[in-house]
């Protein structure tokens, strides 16, 4: 079959909305293009992709005209998270693996020119977006980005370490994969959700000698579920108070806690030891306003919010 579609997803905000990428292989001029409004590092994914299969001991189609579309067109796609889903589309649409099989499975993963598999940003929205429209849908990811995408309940949630590892799932001539290199015990694995170790540790409004007043104030902000705006000189204990306010508020709910948690999964990797902690920040009191929604670089979001 010549033309095989692979689902992934893309980062728009704090949304992961559904791509779909499809894959032709045409006669014509040998070729690779990659269409669908992409930003330049999904661009350079061709480079990637091709160096990654043929390392991987698989076969790139050298001799097809290769044309890549990742719909809807009018969506913006980003990052490196497109690599594992398009290198599956060619190896479907050439025969080497079962393209049938891909389906009811999503994929996202950066590939390094040898085959391994990177993390990506985002792998919590992408398993909370599932979670949300109650989809039955297996996300495969590298392995460091399935830890954080398992925190998700009710999940199914694959991690690999390298190409191959994926590809020995879908295969479908079962005497060429003997001749891979044997897998890693961990290379391919359901990830279940670490329990956390213990609960969230802050710091303790009890360690703070004196401001009767202001500590009543907290109190009373975090009961009632206020805003809070402290002023004074600098020195006076504002900051050390502001870093215990998270302590004083009720546990987090698994909702809240995945929300916050996905959004700091926009900005990078998210420390599953975070886990149902109340994320906070302590910006410099220079800080202008621009700077503190980003400054001028494009809306990612990502790090921590204020209490």
């Amino acid at each position: 079959m010549s033309l095989s579609l692979v689902q992934g997803r893309a980062l728009v905000g704090l949304e992961a909305a559904s791509v779909t990428i499809e894959v032709h292989l045409a006669n014509g001029l040998p070729s690779f293009t990659l269409v669908g409004l992409a930003e330049t590092e999904v661009k350079e994914s061709r480079e990637r992709v091709r160096s990654a299969i043929q390392n991987a001991g698989l076969e790139f189609p050298n001799n097809k005209k290769i044309i890549v579309n990742l719909a809807p067109a009018d969506l913006p796609k980003d990052s490196g998270r497109f690599d594992l889903p398009i290198a599956l589309g060619i190896l479907a649409a050439s025969g080497q693996i079962d393209g049938a099989r891909l389906a009811g499975h999503e994929f996202a993963g950066e590939l390094s020119l040898s085959g391994e598999l990177r993390p990506v940003r985002g792998a919590l929205a992408m398993a909370l977006a599932l979670h949300t429209r109650g989809v039955a849908t297996r996300l495969v990811l590298p392995l460091d980005s399935a830890q954080e995408a398992a925190l998700v309940p009710d999940g199914e949630v694959y991690g690999a370490r390298h190409l191959l590892d994926v590809v020995r799932q879908f295969v479908v001539d079962s005497e060429a994969a003997s001749q891979w290199p044997d897998p890693p015990a961990d290379g391919w694995a359901r990830i279940q959700a670490a329990p956390a170790a213990s609960g969230p540790r802050y710091a303790d409004l009890a360690d703070v000698k004196g401001h009767a007043s202001a500590k009543r104030a907290l109190e009373i902000a975090a009961a009632g579920g206020h805003s809070l705006l402290m002023m004074g000189e600098p020195g006076s204990g504002k900051s050390m108070l502001a870093q215990r306010f998270a302590g004083l508020l009720p546990a987090m709910s698994i909702d809240e806690a995945l929300e916050s948690a996905a959004v700091a999964s926009l900005g990078g990797p998210f420390a599953t030891s975070r886990w149902m902690s109340r994320p906070t920040c302590s910006p410099h009191h220079t800080s202008s306003a621009v700077a503190l929604v980003g400054g001028g670089s494009p809306p990612r979001p990502g790090g921590h919010a204020l209490s």
